[in-house]
């Protein structure tokens, strides 16, 4: 059991500090440089003299200057925000304007100047970092003050700050490195997923607090598969993290197996469901390894719920469970009244427990309609269908709501039909998923009902649309995949588009 996250790390400065901390295609760095870098950080932001508790926003890629710099944030007393350079730049600005945060980080170059927000850039950062300094932490964010701030998709174009605490990180971390996984002693664990991502937790949290090491996959890789195949056999990986979409990317690759792979004895996967396929393809790659699948919002910290998937389990489950909750949550199913429905029964997940976050960062709004108090206790709606078997396994059976995931990110499609609604050849547009036959988003279709236009093809038309999008505000992953036009969409009777219909069309 680890109390506190940054003793946790700096204790493998401070007794092996030539331990590896982070991989970075064989680029390496040690827990020793991760603490000294840190810490000349940390004095650096004290002596800024900033709002004490106030966010820190950090920009970057998957390096380890990025972790570097969530260290020396946290060290000073400041919670942080990631940002991954691939999003858009009006995503950067909503989320300034919304976290209104003390400062900017630039481990990568940004892209604006923030307005007022004072930046610290890369050229800054090595300036810091060439003089060490002796640090003492003092101040440090410790138990319910804010550790890290995720923003994930909102309803109305405008993200979602989910605040994670201190102790948050703490409950999860400790269940992550408790016998329900057993990982190995001082693994090398895959970093794929970006950090504005918390999937990415999955990874960095249990490996840097335990003194494994952090094997890191850039997106320039995973996009490129002639590389990536090349490259994933020379990570030496113990423990493999990602959503199940990857891991299906990785399986087109025939030596990806346990012959090959004789030191990867753990996959752990999160953000999207685990479908009965890919684990069974997954299972008979490697049959000796041990395949987790689990479950949880970034509200709750990364994933509450566990499953080993073993060669029972897919006997028994055509759909794969989610898991049991950990030790220490509790999730009810209920219904429309948030009154609890028998074991069997369909019903919305509240999750309540140590890791559940305290709401969105200056959303008040949004917090309490989340954030609910039943029966005396604080509650976290999941928007999250489910069913609890009397075994203690939990099933989902998908959203409350028109929240989806696809390719582990969670998308709103409302927050895509807001963008579509402002692209300059669409009248009218809105965006549905469509599912495979193992129940999980394929892909993303928008109706679109085109403004009058000159365009020789729907290809060309389609084209036009999509590098609008591009090169807009929104992210690249929640553009869709396919349009289809129409001269009108269907509607209610209360005069809205019939998105429920054109679900059930698009799924026939």
């Amino acid at each position: 059991m680890i109390d506190n996250m940054i003793q946790a790390m700096d204790h493998w400065a401070v007794t092996e500090p030539n331990r590896l901390a982070y991989d970075d295609l064989g680029h390496t760095n040690t827990y020793g440089e991760l603490k000294q870098r840190s810490d000349a950080l940390a004095a650096h932001l004290d002596h800024m003299q900033l709002p004490a508790g106030s966010p820190i926003m950090v920009f970057g890629g998957q390096t380890f200057d990025m972790m570097v710099t969530f260290l020396g944030v946290v060290k000073s007393g400041h919670a942080y925000v990631p940002i991954d350079t691939h999003s858009p730049l009006e995503r950067v600005t909503t989320i300034n304007e919304i976290a209104q945060p003390a400062a900017a980080i630039g481990v990568a170059d940004l892209p604006t100047t923030l307005g007022d927000t004072p930046i610290i850039t890369a050229a800054d950062l090595q300036r810091i970092w060439a003089t060490p300094v002796a640090y003492d932490v003092t101040h440090a964010v410790q138990g319910d003050e804010t550790y890290y701030i995720i923003f994930t998709s909102g309803t109305t174009g405008k993200p979602k700050g989910v605040q994670i605490s201190h102790n948050n990180l703490l409950s999860y971390v400790n269940w992550m490195l408790s016998d329900d996984f057993a990982l190995p002693t001082a693994a090398r664990i895959l970093s794929q997923a970006p950090y504005s991502f918390d999937l990415s937790v999955m990874a960095w949290g249990p490996t840097l607090a335990s003194g494994g090491t952090l094997v890191a996959l850039p997106k320039t890789v995973t996009d490129n598969f002639k590389q990536l195949f090349e490259t994933l056999p020379t990570m030496d990986l113990n423990v493999w993290v990602s959503t199940p979409s990857f891991m299906d990317i990785c399986l087109l690759e025939p030596t990806f197996d346990g012959e090959h792979y004789p030191e990867l004895t753990r996959f752990l996967f999160c953000g999207e469901e685990l479908t009965h396929a890919t684990a069974s393809a997954l299972h008979q790659r490697f049959p000796a390894a041990r395949i987790f699948n689990t479950y949880g919002p970034t509200e709750t910290t990364v994933a509450v719920t566990q499953v080993e998937i073993t060669a029972q389990l897919l006997q028994d489950y055509p759909r794969l469970p989610i898991g049991y909750v950990k030790a220490d949550t509790t999730i009810q199913v209920v219904d429309e009244q948030l009154q609890p429905v028998p074991a069997g029964s369909e019903g919305e997940l509240l999750i309540s427990g140590p890791s559940m976050s305290k709401g969105y960062l200056n959303n008040p709004e949004k917090t309490a309609k989340a954030f609910v108090t039943l029966n005396g206790h604080q509650v976290y709606r999941s928007g999250d269908l489910g069913v609890q078997l009397p075994n203690g396994l939990i099933m989902y059976r998908g959203r409350t709501d028109f929240q989806i995931k696809l390719h582990g990110y969670r998308i709103e499609l409302e927050e895509v039909n807001h963008y579509l609604s402002q692209e300059d050849h669409i009248q009218v547009g809105v965006a549905v998923p469509r599912y495979d036959r193992n129940h999980k988003v394929s892909q993303l279709i928008a109706w679109v009902v085109p403004n009058a236009q000159t365009f020789s093809s729907e290809l060309a038309l389609t084209k036009a649309i999509k590098d609008n999008l591009q090169g807009g505000d929104m992210m690249e992953y929640m553009i869709p995949q396919r349009f289809v036009y129409k001269d009108s969409l269907p509607m209610t009777p209360n005069g809205k588009v019939d998105i429920k219909s054109i679900i059930a069309e698009v799924n026939q």
